[in-house]
């Protein structure tokens, strides 16, 4: 049984930075910021089960973890056998299927001997299990030497039906076609129902004459770490490393993005290409590795509303993004926030309003915290 720390404040260990939001936007949240679950190795992602009763997540040795949410301690529901662990690769990203109650599916992305691989999972949160692996998109491209750019976060779209699932991959960081190759998974953003059948808005769908693979809805992207969606309207957005600059935050538009280091994967490369789609908000010189995140929502967060909250690793913070009023294409302010936790991996907001953060440092010190805006 993990350490379980609930609401103490961790004053001394993290620091918030909250400069005013954009005018206009209103007043700065306040942040309460506590310890939901720590002692765990290497946190990847976060997810809630639809009825908000059940926090799900996950370690990159392979761990798939249940807390009873709001309070209660952590049970391991089961290990996944075939994860290898090497460098960035592992166990990755998780989703829960918005019709859990129903079919108790989650989905599980994650390195294998062969591959990178999203596999549906059968689960019962009690008693505790993990049973009928089924592999629903396989064959994405993996770096077997050093797991470098595996991606890979899965999410669904709120009020799809049938559900959606997108999928953002990396592009191993070692063969330089991969990015733009249309019949390539790696570096590219994937939709696919819960069976891993291909989206039927996705452009190979909708125009059959492009030579593209059906599940693919866009390319040119370089390592994906995140994707958001709001729950109150259309906007989405995917969060992605850069090089040695312009880590960025993408409107998920359908199309190229740019990413091309070409034979050889040249580096120096720029990040959008001429003819590529623009980021909404790029990092510059230097990058911080924006990591998961989610969109604000709700009363609660007053000037943040409809903000992007991203964790970063290199950075070692939480960054706010503000996008503009002009159906959110760009950015017009950053804020950086919560310091002093280190790494962080994955930022989503609970059932319960609150932003839950997991850090990813590594030797058995990693924790998920929660912020509570007032």
């Amino acid at each position: 049984m993990r350490k379980v720390l609930g609401l103490v404040l961790l004053l001394g260990v993290l620091t918030a930075c909250v400069p005013n939001p954009p005018p206009g936007r209103g007043a700065n949240p306040t942040l309460t910021v506590s310890t939901a679950v720590s002692g765990f190795d290497h946190i990847w992602d976060i997810a809630f089960t639809p009825d908000g009763q059940s926090m799900v997540f996950d370690e990159r040795n392979g761990n798939i973890w249940v807390k009873p949410f709001p309070s209660g301690s952590p049970h391991i529901i089961g290990q996944v056998g075939d994860v290898v662990v090497r460098g960035e690769g592992g166990l990755l990203g998780l989703a829960v299927d918005p019709n859990f109650g129903s079919n108790h599916f989650i989905y599980a992305c994650y390195d294998t001997a062969a591959d990178i691989r999203v596999v549906r999972f059968t689960t019962d949160l009690a008693p505790f299990s993990l049973s009928g692996a089924t592999p629903i998109i396989t064959g994405m491209p993996v770096n077997a030497g050093t797991g470098r750019h595996s991606g890979c976060r899965p999410r669904f779209r709120p009020g799809t039906n049938p559900p959606q699932l997108f999928v953002g991959t990396g592009d191993t960081a070692s063969d330089g076609t991969i990015p733009q190759n249309l019949h390539s998974l790696g570096g590219k953003v994937l939709c696919v129902t819960n069976d891993g059948s291909p989206c039927s808005n996705n452009p190979g769908i909708v125009n059959p004459s492009l030579d593209i693979d059906d599940r693919i809805w866009s390319w040119g992207h370089r390592n994906l770490q995140g994707i958001a969606f709001s729950p109150t309207s259309a906007a989405a957005y995917t969060i992605e490393h850069g090089t040695d600059r312009d880590d960025e935050v993408n409107v998920m538009f359908q199309g190229n993005f740019g990413w091309n280091p070409g034979p050889g994967y040249d580096e120096s490369q720029s990040m959008t290409a001429p003819g590529g789609i623009e980021a909404a908000w790029s990092s510059g010189l230097p990058t911080i590795a924006p990591s998961g995140g989610t969109i604000l929502s709700g009363a609660q967060w007053q000037g943040w509303q409809g903000a992007a909250a991203i964790a970063v690793l290199k950075g070692q913070e939480l960054l706010i993004v503000f996008f503009d009023d002009f159906l959110g294409f760009g950015s017009i302010g950053t804020t950086f926030n919560m310091r002093g936790g280190g790494r962080l991996r994955s930022a989503v907001e609970g059932p319960d309003g609150n932003l839950y953060v997991s850090t990813d440092n590594g030797g058995g010190n990693d924790v998920i915290f929660r912020a509570v805006p007032s």
